[in-house]
C-alpha cells in the first residue's frame, strides 16, 4: 500500500510514484513491440522533492459501515433536492440508528422526529424516543394516532363484524403512521427516511404502505444485530448515551398489539441474521445451511419467508449497499414463481 485517502469523505490525494523501465510480460515478448520514440517536453516544471504519500488509517468494520450510511444518506437527500427529513420515532433501536445517522448527515437542524403512539404504546417508548430527540437536538412533533384508530375501527365495524382482531387491525396502525408521515412530507417537501432494517426487509416483517412508506431506507442493508453494533459504536464515540441505553437493552416491538414482542413472529435474531446472511447474500442451499448446524425446520421457514416476500421488496423504497448482496438490483428474482410458497 502506496497511500490511501479517507474512507467515506470528501478527500484530495496526490502521490508521486516512482516508476521503473517498463517489464516485459510473457504476452508482450510474444509479439513485436515498437520501440517508443523520446518526446522533448517543453516548459516542464521546475525540478521538486516527491510529495510524501499520505497513508489514512483504516476504519474498523462496524464504523465503517456507519459512515457509509451516513454518506449514503447526505448524498441521496441532497442531490435528490432536499434539505429536511422526517423520521417516525418509536422509540426503539432501528428509528433511533436512523436518526442518529441523519444528523450526521444532514445536521440537527435538517431533521424532525415524528412521535405517533397508539393505545398499544409503552410508556417507556414515548420516553425514549423524547430521550433520543434531546440528545440528537432535533425538533419533534407528538400526533397520538388514537382518533384515527379508532375512526377506521368504527368505518370498518360493519365489514369485519364477527371477526377477531387480527393482523389487518394491526397493520392498520402501521398505515394510519405511514399517512401521517408522507402528509407531512408532502405539506412540507421533507424526505422520509424509513426505519426497516434487512432482517425485517428478508422477512417481510414490515407493512406496505406503512412502515414502508417513505422516500429512502437508511438500513434497509444492515441486518438487525449490526444494528445494535452500529448503535453501541456511535454512543462509544460520541462519549455518552447518544441513543438510549434502554433502546438498545429493550426487547424490540412492533407494538400493534398488547405485549407484543418481534420474537413472536420471528426467530431470535442472533439466530436469524446468519441464516438470512447464508441465504440471501452467499447463495447457500436449505441443505447448506442445515449442514452447517443451522435447526432444519428454522432454516425452511426463514427461507419460505424470504422467497415469499419478494414482492414488498419490490415497492420499497431504496437505499444505500452496505452488505455483499443487497435486495433490489443485486439479487432480482421472480415475484410470482412455482417452486416455493
Amino acid at each position: 500500500m502506496t497511500a490511501r485517502a479517507h474512507q467515506f469523505a470528501e478527500d484530495f490525494l496526490v502521490v508521486d510514484v516512482q516508476t521503473g523501465p517498463p517489464v516485459a510480460t510473457a504476452a508482450r515478448s510474444a509479439v513485436h513491440v515498437e520501440a517508443l520514440t523520446e518526446v522533448a517536453v517543453t516548459g516542464a516544471a521546475e525540478p521538486r522533492e516527491p510529495i510524501a504519500p499520505r497513508l489514512e488509517p483504516v476504519l474498523d468494520p462496524v464504523h465503517e459501515v456507519y459512515e457509509a450510511l451516513v454518506l449514503g444518506t447526505r448524498d441521496y437527500v441532497t442531490k435528490n433536492g432536499f434539505s429536511d427529513v422526517l423520521v417516525g420515532l418509536s422509540g426503539g433501536i432501528d428509528s433511533s440508528l436512523v436518526a442518529a445517522v441523519a444528523v450526521d448527515a444532514l445536521g440537527p437542524d435538517h431533521v424532525v422526529g415524528v412521535l405517533m403512539p397508539s393505545r398499544f404504546s409503552s410508556g417507556h417508548s414515548v420516553s425514549d424516543a423524547d430521550a433520543l430527540a434531546a440528545n440528537l437536538g432535533i425538533r419533534t412533533f407528538t400526533i397520538p394516532i388514537e382518533p384515527a384508530h379508532a375512526a377506521f375501527l368504527e368505518m370498518l365495524a360493519e365489514p369485519f363484524a364477527g371477526l377477531e382482531p387480527g393482523l389487518a387491525e394491526e397493520n392498520l396502525q402501521a398505515r394510519i403512521r405511514g399517512t401521517i408521515l408522507m402528509t407531512i412530507s408532502n405539506k412540507f417537501g421533507w424526505m422520509v427516511l424509513t426505519t426497516g432494517n434487512k432482517s425485517e426487509t428478508a422477512t417481510g416483517y414490515s407493512t406496505l404502505y406503512g412502515d414502508m412508506a417513505g422516500g429512502y431506507a437508511v438500513i434497509k442493508d444492515v441486518p438487525k444485530m449490526l444494528v445494535y453494533a452500529l448503535s453501541r459504536d456511535r454512543n462509544l464515540r460520541a462519549g455518552r448515551e447518544l441513543i438510549p441505553e434502554s433502546a438498545i437493552t429493550k426487547p424490540p416491538s412492533a407494538e400493534l398489539r398488547p405485549d407484543q414482542l418481534d420474537s413472536d413472529s420471528l426467530p431470535d435474531y442472533a439466530e436469524l441474521d446468519p441464516i438470512i446472511e447464508g441465504y440471501v447474500e452467499l447463495d447457500r442451499s436449505i441443505a447448506d445451511l442445515v449442514d452447517e448446524g443451522h435447526d432444519p425446520a428454522i432454516v425452511r421457514r426463514v427461507a419460505r419467508l424470504v422467497d415469499l416476500n419478494e414482492y414488498k421488496r419490490r415497492q420499497a423504497a431504496p437505499g444505500v449497499r452496505v452488505s455483499p448482496k443487497a435486495f433490489g438490483k443485486d439479487r432480482r428474482l421472480p415475484i410470482t414463481n412455482r417452486w416455493s410458497g
